[in-house]
């Protein structure tokens, strides 16, 4: 048998291809969009790809389930669990409890495990040519190293109320009723590493064993002594604030992500073609340098998308396809730099990308304003923002700011003033930059506080 992780360090995500080697078929499960990888697996082992399915409705990611589906004909497998509001509206195979995806001599079987949402699936894998039980489970976002899935995200990305307590609850039953009913030596592969928001205290590993989990796991304490409402409280307790884009991805996964099919290679744009473009708001100039590169010149009501820290989760903060009207064009090296830039890009929905330049020389550029950390206090400013999470805020912040988070503010302008310089900040300075050109793009006056928090920090130290 082969179990190869994909991990992709953007999103923090993982998908796996799993393989019968005496028949060469193969299954892939939780894939992202740009597909390419899984056609190199395959080939380099002399698979077929003949399954495709997923462990839950993402939201932090836009599925490639259907995209390798059509690329390949593979049988497409999704959650038939959870109740009729989380029935895909996609024709694929929907699979209840127990039921099996038989990949020559594999087999996964379907385990509800409910609580991170209500349909969530882990996938049992059994090697039928070494063994009959068991070895593996493919846990989604159920079990993570060293934590859980978390429950609330349908109320903070996809218009839930209160659903956070039910789904703790059913957090609960699953590891008390399914996981913990599992052998020691079951290697768990999970959905998600360290960075996602799909949880508060991820691990790096790629992977664990039930045993282990058992042993040492936050949680393992509460499931021993019975303690419901204890694992419940701690549970809920201290989770990361979701990215508004979540909800979006929630609606598309469950309609379906459109297929986007074989991609050309991205085209260079003439920097005059450019220019009327960004004139005619026809484009949106993405910068993907550091920001202190930015800060000394970008173009005018570019982004700021680093592409070395994180583009596609960046991109989603900064560009919604729901309303944007104009196609993405990237600053990059080359054309295969370029195209690297792009599937990281449709791993979030932002299909719309029409070239790329290597150079901002023949355009309309500006230098962002920044304001040093001992004059911000006196600065005339109509509101301090701070971008980032509401825990980061509550450790310490910038007296006088207001915290909303990166992820959320373009989705909340009504929380900005009309008028007047906003001053944005975080940690070090990269999602402040983000965020500042996103404000910038949407027509603010908007000046950055020269170093963040950090810098400000290290100057009232004491």
């Amino acid at each position: 048998m082969l179990l190869e992780r994909i991990y992709d360090n953007d999103l923090a995500q993982a998908s796996y291809v799993i393989g019968c080697q005496a028949t060469g078929e193969g299954v892939v499960v939780d894939a992202r969009r740009d597909i390419g990888v899984y056609h190199d697996i395959a080939q380099a082992n002399g698979l077929r790809i003949v399954a495709v399915a997923e462990t839950h409705v993402h939201a932090d990611y836009l599925s490639g389930t259907r995209e390798l589906a059509a690329a390949t004909g593979a049988g497409m497998y999704v959650s038939g669990e959870g109740g009729p509001d989380w029935l895909y509206a996609f024709e694929a195979e929907q699979l209840q409890d127990g039921q099996h995806i038989q990949v020559g001599n594999i087999v996964l079987t379907a385990v509800h495990t409910p609580g991170h949402t209500p349909e969530h699936l882990s996938f049992l894998v059994a090697d039928g040519a070494f063994a009959d039980e068991a070895g593996y489970l493919l846990s989604g976002d159920f079990v993570f190293c060293g934590d859980l899935g978390r429950p609330d995200l349908l109320d903070e990305a996809a218009g839930g109320s209160d659903t956070r307590f039910e789904g703790a609850r059913q957090m609960y039953a699953s590891l008390r009723d399914r996981f913990l009913t599992l052998p020691d030596h079951v290697q768990v592969f999970p959905a998600h590493g360290a960075g996602s928001a799909c949880g508060k205290a991820l691990g790096a590993l790629p992977s664990t064993t039930v045993g282990y989990e058992r042993r040492h796991a936050w949680w393992g304490p509460y499931l021993a002594a019975a303690d419901e409402q204890g694992f419940i409280d701690e549970l809920l307790e201290g989770q990361p604030d979701a990215p508004a884009y979540f909800g979006r991805m929630k609606r598309q996964n469950l309609a379906g992500p459109a297929i986007i099919g074989a991609r050309g290679p991205l085209p260079r744009v003439g920097q005059g073609d450019l220019a009327a473009a960004l004139a005619a708001g026809e484009a949106t100039f993405v910068d993907t340098r550091d920001q202190g590169q930015v800060h000394a010149g970008t173009v005018d009501g570019a982004l700021n998308l680093p592409a070395d820290k994180g583009l596609a989760t960046y991109g989603a903060w900064a560009i919604d396809p729901e309303r944007s009207t104009s196609a993405v064009v990237l600053l990059a090296d080359g054309p295969e730099a370029a195209q690297q830039m792009w599937d990281h890009l449709i791993r979030v929905g932002i299909d719309d990308v029409a070239g790329y330049t290597t150079t901002i020389e023949g355009l309309p550029q500006h230098k962002p304003q920044l304001v040093a950390p001992g004059d911000v206090a006196a600065f005339e400013k109509a509101l301090l923002l701070d971008v980032r999470a509401t825990g980061e805020h509550e450790a310490g912040n910038v007296p006088g700011s207001e915290q909303l988070h990166g992820g959320r503010v373009l989705w909340n302008l009504d929380r900005l003033p009309g008028e007047g310089t906003i001053v944005t900040y975080c940690q070090s300075g990269v999602r402040s930059s983000v965020v500042a050109s996103t404000l910038r793009h949407e027509g603010y006056e908007v000046v950055e506080l020269e170093g963040s928090y950090s810098a400000w920090a290290a100057e009232h130290a004491g």
